[in-house]
């Protein structure tokens, strides 16, 4: 793609562009108040990674067949739904839907601790409410994602993403440690509540948004659903950067489907790690997912997000090595967490920087639908992670499973190698004319003081 000789206006913004970098974005309340309902939310779900595959494979007996199912129901909204979403978040308020997500969803899993007093609890009813919740989840999260350009200018996107981002992981770590903790004490289907309560917290914090969104297209309520998610797709694959990024997403997903099917039946079950030790392993996951996403833009500074992606996927595989080796004891735990948080680290980083350029570069009024094409195929590939995983793991061993998804991350590598994308030296920084729906160029070198801005006492090492 070439440059623009003249920068394309701004888009209009509900509230004036925020000025004086990183530390303008915890001055604005609407900002805040959606990453604080966005963090709890984070946590609570984090409760459940710990509460459910306890819930499922000690409590329920769960087989390897039927955690493959587990994941399977988990994963498909995605590939059912998220065109679709994207497109109801482009054509309704976006807050409307972020709040409906989370009420189905604390409702929907209070189910659970409710059937578990009565012993009515089934694997069947685990199953069903991983589908209502994960659908659930899929449409809250079309509308979160294309929301945040809303409330940010667009300079500011990738700064923004980056505190949410190590929030998010310091949340998912909390969150991690109170899962094992509540399991031990209550028991995996007791713990789940506080999942539901961060729901709640969810809904309560996103009704206090006072920011009016843009209005959508005057043709939008009139127009086919169908004929808006063709658009979307149409657009995200015209352009290089778009179909790029959203490819390498999408085999990376697979690849981290397979290997997270059977990921807790083998520490839980062949490695024989207590609840406790589960619950601290995917806390320091977390812990990594935190340096990488705060590290993010000095990364992207230092070696342009091009080679930086591209280094991350290439560790990301390389970081399997200590699951794959390990035997039982403390000091083999203790290895799965240090590669494990690498290898949050990585995706974290790469992460942030691919979904603010996708932000960046794409005009406002397709911003939920080009996030919905990346979660339709990053999120509706796991589906077909889940049974080959189920399959390999059943007729071969868990371990067996865990080695073809380490391949597997060899692929977006290749990927990301082969496109011109990996040679990206600087943020797109120019906004796309609201008036045009061709995406924003990717390779508008940015502004001496984005590139380089001044240190604050917070950024010094």
């Amino acid at each position: 793609m070439t440059a623009s000789p003249e920068p394309a206006p701004r888009p209009p913004l509900a509230s004036p562009p925020p000025q004086g970098g990183a530390q303008a974005l915890w001055r604005q309340r609407p900002y805040m108040t959606y990453v604080a309902g966005e963090a709890t939310s984070v946590a609570g779900s984090s409760v459940s990674s710990v509460a459910v595959p306890y819930l499922a494979v000690v409590e329920l007996s769960a087989s390897t067949a039927e955690v493959s199912a587990l994941v399977f129901l988990t994963q498909l909204p995605s590939l059912l739904f998220a065109l679709h979403a994207g497109a109801l978040a482009d054509r309704y308020p976006k807050r409307r839907l972020m709040i409906s997500g989370d009420l189905v969803c604390l409702f929907v899993l209070l189910t659970l601790p409710l059937a578990a007093a009565f012993d009515w609890l089934t694997f069947q009813h685990l199953m069903g409410v991983a589908f209502v919740q994960s659908t659930a989840g899929v449409v809250h999260d079309a509308a979160a994602i294309a929301y945040l350009p809303t409330l940010l200018d667009r300079s500011l996107l990738q700064r923004g993403n980056s505190r949410i981002g190590g929030l998010f992981s310091v949340s998912a770590t909390a969150g991690s440690s109170l899962g094992a903790v509540l399991v031990s004490v209550l028991g995996a289907a007791r713990a789940l509540i506080a999942d539901a309560l961060s729901y709640a917290v969810s809904a309560l914090c996103t009704t206090r948004i006072r920011i009016a969104e843009p209005p959508p297209p005057s043709q939008a309520p009139s127009a086919r659903l169908r004929t808006e998610i063709a658009e979307g797709v149409r657009y995200v694959f015209a352009d290089t950067t778009l179909r790029t990024l959203t490819v390498t997403n999408s085999t990376m997903s697979f690849a981290l489907g397979v290997l997270n099917t059977v990921w807790a039946l083998y520490l839980l079950r062949e490695l024989r790690f207590t609840a406790t030790a589960f619950g601290l392993v995917m806390g320091a996951a977390a812990l990594g997912s935190c340096v990488g996403a705060l590290f993010a833009p000095r990364m992207t500074r230092w070696f342009g997000p091009g080679p930086m992606m591209l280094t991350a996927l290439i560790l990301t595989p390389i970081t399997q090595f200590p699951l794959l080796l390990a035997s039982t004891g403390r000091s083999w735990q203790i290895a799965i967490a240090a590669a494990l948080a690498v290898q949050l680290l990585c995706a974290a980083a790469a992460g942030t920087t691919q979904r603010s350029i996708r932000q960046m570069i794409t005009t406002p009024r397709l911003q939920g639908r080009m996030q919905a094409v990346s979660t339709w195929l990053t999120g509706g590939s796991r589906p077909f992670a889940a049974p080959l995983a189920g399959v390999i793991g059943t007729l071969h061993g868990v371990r067996s499973a865990l080695i073809a998804g380490t391949v597997l991350l060899l692929v977006p590598v290749v990927v990301l190698a082969l496109s011109p994308v990996r040679s990206l030296r600087a943020l797109p920084v120019t906004a796309p004319d609201p008036g045009s729906d061709a995406p924003a160029p990717a390779d508008v070198p940015a502004p001496a003081n984005e590139r380089a801005p001044l240190k604050t006492e917070g950024d010094r090492p």
